[in-house]
C-alpha cells in the first residue's frame, strides 16, 4: 500500500476522503440490500448486489480502498453494459469509486493503520 500512496492525507482532505467512502460506501449497501430484498430476485442482479454490498462496507471502513475501488467501478461498467435500469447512477458511483482507487482512502481508515 505504500507503494501506491506516498502518504495518506489527513486534515480536510482526509475527512473529505472519509466522506466520499462514506457516501459511495453506504449508497452501494441500501441501493445492494434494497435489490435482494425483493422477490426472487434473477442471478445476474444477486450476484451483482452481494458483491457490491461487501464492496461498499469494505469501503466505508476503508480497507483494500484501491482494490475495492477498482472493483466496484468494473462492477458497475459490467452493471451499465448488461442491466436495464438507471445507468446515471452507475456511471455516478462507479466513477467516485475509481476516484477513490486513484486518491486512496485517506489517514482515517484501516489501510492507514495497517500500511
Amino acid at each position: 500500500m505504500r507503494r501506491l500512496y506516498s502518504t495518506f492525507a489527513g486534515g480536510w482532505p482526509g475527512a473529505g476522503l472519509l466522506l466520499m467512502r462514506v457516501v459511495v460506501g453506504s449508497a452501494l449497501v441500501v441501493r445492494a440490500s434494497l435489490r435482494l430484498w425483493s422477490d426472487l430476485p434473477p442471478m445476474n442482479v444477486t450476484i451483482p448486489a452481494v458483491l457490491l454490498m461487501g464492496a461498499g462496507i469494505l469501503l466505508i471502513v476503508g480497507l483494500w480502498t484501491p482494490i475495492v475501488g477498482t472493483s466496484i467501478a468494473l462492477i458497475e461498467i459490467w452493471k451499465m453494459l448488461t442491466v436495464a435500469g438507471d445507468k446515471w447512477v452507475w456511471l455516478l458511483l462507479g466513477t467516485a469509486a475509481a476516484a477513490l482507487a486513484m486518491l486512496g482512502p485517506g489517514l482515517f481508515s484501516i489501510d492507514a493503520r495497517l500500511f
